[in-house]
């Protein structure tokens, strides 16, 4: 279930991107782009995110504010930099760009991703680590994702 929410508000996430930033209009609105954001939502961030969750459960059991603080540093200070590398090349590669090119999009999108990362999630996860339950954080994370998800696909089809 929590998959399926996941593909569809990244989708919600480029609709905005495109329509709210970007201005692109409903004619100019890319349907391959946000059905793309939700394949990598579907297939990638909705399993990788679900499945690292259940990983951080096992690795730091528990549901004190200690255990919480140190589940949000393990989340962004391992997990986010790498995960965000992969989702910025995965959607690279899904628009078609050369390995060289990807790479190049990614050095220049990484630095500047991940510190808005920074400004965003940590409270999200502390909050997130304490108080939901584990069958509910990657869909309550998508909710509040919404806004980050633009920014993503925002940053990610910036050409």
């Amino acid at each position: 279930w929590s998959v399926l929410v996941t593909g569809a508000l990244m989708g919600a996430g480029d609709v905005i991107a495109q329509q709210l930033v970007e201005r692109r209009g409903l004619r100019g609105h890319h349907g391959a782009r946000t059905l793309k954001m939700v394949a990598v939502g579907l297939c990638f961030v909705g399993p990788v995110v679900g499945g690292w969750y259940r990983v951080l459960d096992r690795l730091v059991p528990g549901t004190t504010k200690v255990v919480a603080v140190k589940k949000m540093v393990l989340d962004q200070g391992a997990f986010a930099p790498c995960f965000l590398g992969c989702f910025l090349a995965i959607t690279g590669a899904m628009n078609g760009l050369s390995a060289e090119e990807n790479w190049a999009k990614v050095r220049q999108d990484y630095t500047d991703a991940l510190l808005t990362n920074y400004c965003i999630w940590p409270p999200v996860q502390i909050a997130n680590f304490y108080f939901v339950p584990l069958q509910h954080r990657l869909a309550v994370v998508q909710c509040v994702a919404i806004i980050w998800n633009c920014y993503l696909s925002w940053k990610a089809n910036r050409l």
